[in-house]
């Protein structure tokens, strides 16, 4: 018994190894897969997957809601995948659907353009997009159109913090950034001018007015609230931009919430989102807490592996 206790353990341990590699190479499909295999998918059920919310390949969405009926409609989760604006698939995110569905979301994880293809402006058209399709089909999924929620994980969170703080792009849909009733930043770049990576480079280095980029810098009253978690262990965006945007929200009349993860590295706040690593629940318990406390769900419906 205790060789196999040990076998088994050893097991555990290199499958977690490799499923933080995988992670942290971009393969979040290997994550997605551990999250079905150790929590299952009880609970919920797949509503829609691949329908288009624009006429491009990468404008689709996958919808996740809570497996029982309600009386009353559901709050909305839109949640846009990081990935360094360069890669990512929706349907390698249905683990997040997963996690806030049985919590009582209707969840919508929308695929947007990528570079090549998708350099700025186009993550954000097509964020805008993905918010008028979600408030549009809502109804239909159980949900309530008019509490809709953001959240992103890294290029994700800028693209939802844009949306949530530069109202040109959701008026190119006619919505105003009243229609987002608060916003779930995971380790988003806010600050990043000059654009000194790669990956900045490639997906805004041609824009002639560098200012209009920058999340930081559309700060004003009538924001909506926002939540920003990031690891201290962070070295891939550093922990310093939710810190900014917070302390700036705040200062133009906006509380918002910048809270530091000790332990936690720039795809830590991702992962925790799936089983195993959702045994630390801190990003799923800061995440719900804030979103009941502007008008979410109040209390999971289904819990993972029930």
């Amino acid at each position: 018994m205790k060789i196999a206790a040990i076998v088994l353990v050893t097991t555990l341990v290199v499958l977690l190894a490799v499923w933080r590699f995988a992670v942290s190479a971009g393969a979040v499909g290997l994550l997605d897969l551990a999250d079905r295999f150790v929590g299952g998918t009880s609970g919920i059920q797949v509503a829609a997957s691949g329908e288009r919310y624009g006429p491009l390949a990468d404008q689709r969405v996958e919808v996740i809601v809570p497996a029982a009926q309600s009386a009353t409609r559901r709050p909305v989760l839109l949640f846009i995948f990081g990935g360094a604006w360069k890669s990512g698939r929706p349907e390698d995110y249905r683990f997040v659907g997963r996690t806030f569905a049985r919590a009582g979301y209707v969840v919508v994880i929308a695929g947007y353009r990528l570079v090549p293809d998708g350099v700025f402006p186009a993550m954000l058209e097509d964020g805008a997009a993905a918010a008028r399709w979600t408030i549009d089909n809502a109804a239909r999924f159980g949900g309530d159109p008019a509490r809709l929620y953001l959240m992103g994980h890294s290029a994700g969170a800028y693209n939802a913090a844009m949306l949530a703080l530069d109202p040109q792009w959701l008026a190119r849909q006619q919505l105003s950034p009243a229609a987002i009733k608060g916003l779930v930043g995971l380790s988003g770049p806010y600050d990043f001018y000059p654009f000194t990576s790669p990956d900045t480079r490639a997906a805004f280095g041609h824009a002639k007015d560098p200012a209009a980029t920058q999340p930081l810098l559309f700060v004003k009253p009538g924001a909506p609230p926002m939540l920003l978690l990031s690891g201290e262990d962070d070295t891939t965006v550093k922990p310093r931009n939710s810190l900014a945007l917070a302390k700036a929200l705040t200062a133009a009349g906006m509380p918002s919430k910048a809270v530091l993860l000790a332990g936690v590295d720039h795809a830590g706040t991702v992962m925790k989102l799936a089983q195993p690593f959702a045994r630390d629940r801190r990003v799923i318990d800061s995440a719900l807490s804030f979103l009941a406390a502007h008008g979410g769900a109040s209390a999971p419906v289904q819990g993972a592996g029930d």
